[in-house]
């Protein structure tokens, strides 16, 4: 494996191969497995279970890693191109990012969303831009419009509930939070559900539907698999009978980049908080689904995330089996 970016990049056997690994590497550990072998991991954004998770990974199989991030390591990074650098940035990516990846195996990249100009998240273009500097493995930590760790974990927690992929109703909701969040958590979850083979309903308000671009890629993938894609505002329409409902919050199209219109505008939206009258048309044993971290009484409410419904710790171990799963893949030999 030269690279894992996006999950459309493998088919539904390759994925379920990896799952197969994971659960075979939690069961039978192999402590030796990437001995000598060194992870580069670059954080130009914030993290938590993505940092500790892929360290863990790495040690369990016997490698290791090393962490550069701007607050630890580097003192300003440019990345724009043609520039006098007299300012405050000492280092430039097309010279830093190439030496970080020369002293590992492989390179993982975290860079989340700059949310300015819609067109060039969509695109990825400042993380594809970072890539083109390296020449080992790498993978994709989060970019602006991409998380396939995370969508690999929660494709696997569904897995172990039991939740059927044929036929299966999947709700990815949108929730309030005080900043606009980047489309990255959302463009890859409502993919991974389409891919496999679920029944999608994207459920938001009016002014945040994701960008026509997202929704075209999940529908090709609902085509091939046998699921499906809707987006609706009803609630209840969107609930009933589902099995999962995933809740994040991503930023408007409508006015990507203008943080101040978007907190004017959502004003009213403060009752987009999962609580339990949601899930009244659910199935019975309807789950949460979310990727952390969550804002509590803001996103969901205490005895919905503290309850049965919560799977939100199950997702967060299987970040560490799934990126061992990749990692010997890539690694191993």
């Amino acid at each position: 494996m030269e690279y894992f970016n996006d999950l459309a990049d493998f088919s539904v056997a390759e994925i379920t191969e990896l799952l197969a690994l994971a659960c075979k590497l939690d069961e039978k550990p192999e402590p030796r497995a990437l001995e000598g072998k060194v992870l580069a991991l670059l954080f130009l954004s914030p993290s938590l279970r993505t940092l500790v998770s892929f360290q863990s990974a790495m040690i369990r199989m016997g490698g290791g890693t090393f962490v550069v991030s701007p607050n630890m390591s580097i003192h300003g990074l440019e990345s724009r191109s043609g520039i006098v650098m007299d300012g405050v940035a000492a280092e430039h990516i097309r010279e830093a990012v190439p030496v970080i990846a020369s002293y590992g195996d492989a390179i993982g990249i975290r860079a989340f969303a700059r949310r300015e100009n819609l067109n060039d998240d969509l695109s990825d273009y400042a993380f594809r831009e970072l890539t083109s500097l390296v020449d080992t493995p790498y993978i994709n930590m989060e970019s602006a419009i991409n998380h396939p760790c995370q969508s690999l974990a929660d494709w696997k927690t569904m897995d172990d509930l039991g939740i059927p992929g044929s036929n299966g109703k999947f709700v990815l909701s949108w929730s309030w939070h005080p900043q606009p969040l980047p489309l990255a958590v959302p463009a890859a979850t409502v993919h991974m559900a389409a891919m496999r083979g679920m029944d999608v309903t994207v459920l938001r308000p009016e002014g945040f539907s994701l960008p026509e671009v997202i929704m075209d890629k999940a529908r090709n993938a609902a085509a091939m698999s046998g699921g499906s894609v809707t987006e609706t505002d009803d609630r209840s329409r969107a609930m009933q009978d589902a099995r999962v409902i995933y809740v994040n919050s991503w930023a408007s199209e409508r006015h990507y980049g203008n943080k101040s219109a978007e907190e004017e505008y959502k004003l009213e939206l403060r009752e987009w908080c999962v609580d339990e009258p949601w899930f009244e048309n659910a199935a019975s044993d309807c789950r949460f689904m979310h990727c952390l971290p969550v804002r509590r009484g803001v996103t969901v409410a205490d005895r919905i995330l503290d309850g049965p419904r919560s799977v939100v710790i199950a997702e967060a171990r299987n970040r560490i089996l799934v990126q061992m799963a990749v990692l010997h893949q890539m690694l191993s030999g």
